[in-house]
């Protein structure tokens, strides 16, 4: 019998505390700064990536205000150009400080039937941390947890449209509730002005459910948002699925935190029912 793949953290330490008692609290924190207002069924998600202490404040209003299901589809940008362009992981564990969370073997394998393009490949995964800093927030909103993780590291509209067509499917025919979470950043390195007056343009066709439209803002407004690829997929799919009702949760810049304006990245927490 062969042995369980795992996954190892990648970014602990760096992105994140590694001393699980550390990281349990800092994360619980970030839950507690949350409005107080109850938790909803959602089906879709953006949140971003960051070191926690520029957007772990982000990332905890959203999850807070989920109902966090038993399966979360996690998809991430490739930031490291390691592995294939459609990269799924099917097979083992991940570990986090927290405790190790198993993929959903049987969704990620009806998914790469519906979704022959979707290549099974862990070297995309390996040293990618897009994904591995949310899963702390998933794992204390539910104990759990299962997940299946893709990286993309295409930016061709249509192929990422064909893929939230799939991923609509494969859900549609679960009798189960899923969260897709779409892990990503806002604009980059330019300065705080300037980011949010970009962002916020691709964050209104975001709102409106509209991804040929977030497409076209980032590419003609070179929006550098890093997880544009998750985010029209996510938006794609739960089109697809009904989604009618979304919500800007929180936005900041990483200027909030260090006080540098010159140069600064954007954060933005949004919602889909």
């Amino acid at each position: 019998m062969s042995a369980t793949p795992v996954r190892h953290p990648a970014v602990a330490g760096r992105f994140y505390p590694r001393d699980p008692t550390v990281l349990r609290d800092d994360v619980l924190t970030y839950l507690s700064q949350a409005s107080g207002e109850p938790a909803v069924h959602a089906q879709g998600c953006i949140v971003p990536h960051a070191g926690y202490i520029y957007s772990g404040h982000i990332a905890g209003a959203v999850f807070a205000r989920l109902e966090v299901p038993e399966l979360c589809i996690v998809l991430c940008p490739n930031h490291t150009g390691k592995g294939r362009p459609l990269a799924i992981m099917s097979e083992g564990v991940w570990d986090t400080p927290l405790g190790s969370i198993s993929l959903d073997s049987e969704f990620a394998a009806a998914f790469k039937r519906r979704f022959p393009e979707l290549e099974e490949d862990a070297a995309a995964h390996l040293s990618e941390h897009a994904i591995e800093v949310e899963l702390p927030f998933l794992q204390l909103r539910q104990p759990r947890l299962e997940f299946v993780p893709v990286a993309l590291g295409t930016g061709r509209f249509e192929t990422l449209a064909e893929f939230g067509f799939a991923l609509a499917d494969v859900i549609g025919a679960q009798k189960r509730n899923v969260l897709i979470v779409a892990s990503s950043d806002m604009n980059h390195y330019e300065s705080d002005e300037i980011t949010r007056i970009k962002d916020h343009s691709a964050i209104e066709a975001i709102l409106r459910l509209e991804a040929r439209e977030l497409y076209r803002i980032v590419t003609e407004q070179n929006v550098s948002m890093c997880g544009f690829g998750p985010a029209i997929v996510m938006l794609t799919a739960v089109k697809q699925l009904g989604a009618t009702s979304t919500a800007l949760v929180k936005y900041a810049t990483s200027g909030d935190i260090s006080g540098d304006r010159n140069s600064v990245v954007g954060y933005a927490g949004i919602m889909i029912r």
